[in-house]
């Protein structure tokens, strides 16, 4: 909104760092990539950036701050020397023998110093001697404050922050841990759907998520396309959900793909709170936490590949997985698709606003919209935030 219409926000490049470095668990000879999975932003303090990032098993909390360069200010020794002898008579003194053994002047540099040099009655008021002063340069620097691990037996798949500032969840398939920003040895396990026998197993946590106001309620979807909403006022161990959403299949409609395709990958709050946006592999789905039956507004990202779901499954591009988000007021939605696309959508009562947007380094050239995916990747791969290599980057506006 400060930013007149005439010119578009510009991203640039502000710094970098390396958040985590590939591990390997020796107990279960297990290789942990170094992969970000997802990345949450805190509370700002102090003007410095705070931010939580994940890879498969350890969560580190890291502060960003700006620091102004040190350098050694320039000494005048050599002018003043100058001046103070003459030109033609510039310092030069040759030691043979320095010190003694007890640490003083010798003899020998004794004389030397009164025979070679001269010091001014009021000694020298205009010599500068080296300091350390700030410069203009700003740089940026990342310290890690905090690492939280070993309370996960399963891929981390999601973290979200709490409103009060002081807790944060991570979700694996099979259990949400609760934790304080201040202990990072100890972890609450407030959600654990691991059945006593692992044959009986039927769906896993796909996404987790805070509520943005309230404080003691989240959210989180399985596999089976299903979100449960929970307030841990309720138990400690949060086994029953204060409210289902899931939207009831015709009968007759379903396949074998059904159940594969309704898996949710990513859940999302609107900033009011009052809405929750979720994403499976064909569309994206709003809803109102006070209607549980169904979603609002059903919004179709991947339609033209239904009839290519066999052949996705036969590559296991089906399993892609694919983030979503709502804008500040709540009137748009976006998600990602394959070929480099995004797609927005206005979610406003009576809209028909779709978009399909392209990320591309050379936006002017002319672009193929609808174009069948590379099958085996998707632009999710880029959604994880952070990459493979572990390394965050941040952009300023």
């Amino acid at each position: 909104m400060d930013i007149g219409s005439s010119r578009h926000p510009e991203y640039c490049y502000r710094t970098e760092f390396q958040s985590h470095e590939p591990e390997f668990d020796y107990l279960k000879s297990l290789e942990i990539e170094e992969k970000i999975n997802k990345i949450r932003w805190c509370e700002t303090t102090n003007n410095a950036l705070f931010l939580l990032s994940t890879n498969d098993k350890t969560i580190k909390l890291w502060k960003v701050s700006e620091k102004r360069l040190k350098k050694v200010a320039e000494m005048n020794l050599d002018q003043c020397c100058n001046g103070v002898l003459g030109e033609s008579q510039p310092l030069h003194l040759k030691i043979t023998t320095p010190w003694s053994e007890n640490g003083s002047f010798s003899r020998v540099m004794n004389q030397i110093l009164c025979d070679d040099f001269i010091f001014p009655p009021n000694g020298i008021p205009s010599l500068c001697l080296p300091m350390v002063v700030y410069s203009n340069e700003v740089t940026h620097v990342a310290r890690c404050r905090r690492i939280y691990t070993h309370a996960h037996d399963y891929h981390i798949n999601s973290i979200s922050n709490n409103s009060d500032g002081e807790t944060y969840i991570s979700a694996d398939d099979l259990r949400i841990n609760l934790w304080n920003m201040e202990v990072c040895n100890q972890s609450f396990n407030i959600v654990d759907i691991k059945p006593s026998n692992m044959e009986d197993l039927n769906e896993v946590i796909t996404s987790a998520e805070f509520h943005p106001v309230h404080c003691n309620t989240l959210a989180y979807s399985s596999s089976k396309g299903t979100v449960r909403l929970v307030d841990m006022r309720d138990s400690a161990l949060c086994d029953k959900h204060a409210k289902l959403f899931e939207e009831r299949e015709v009968s007759g409609s379903g396949s074998f793909f059904t159940e594969i395709i309704a898996s949710i990958s990513d859940l999302k709050f609107a900033r009011d709170g009052r809405h929750m946006l979720t994403r499976d592999y064909m569309t994206i789905k709003l809803w109102d936490i006070n209607m549980e039956s169904a979603p609002v507004a059903t919004f179709r990202v991947h339609e033209y590949l239904r009839p290519r779901l066999c052949d996705l499954y036969e590559n296991d591009a089906i399993f892609d997985k694919f983030e979503c988000c709502l804008s500040g007021d709540g009137s748009r939605a976006a998600t990602g698709s394959y070929s480099n696309l995004f797609k927005v959508f206005g979610t406003g009562p009576g809209s028909n606003e779709a978009t399909t947007m392209e990320a591309s380094r050379t936006p002017n050239r002319p672009s193929v919209q609808g174009t069948p995916p590379n099958i085996g990747r998707s632009l999710t791969n880029f959604a994880r935030r952070g990459g493979r290599k572990g390394l965050i980057k941040m952009i300023l506006i």
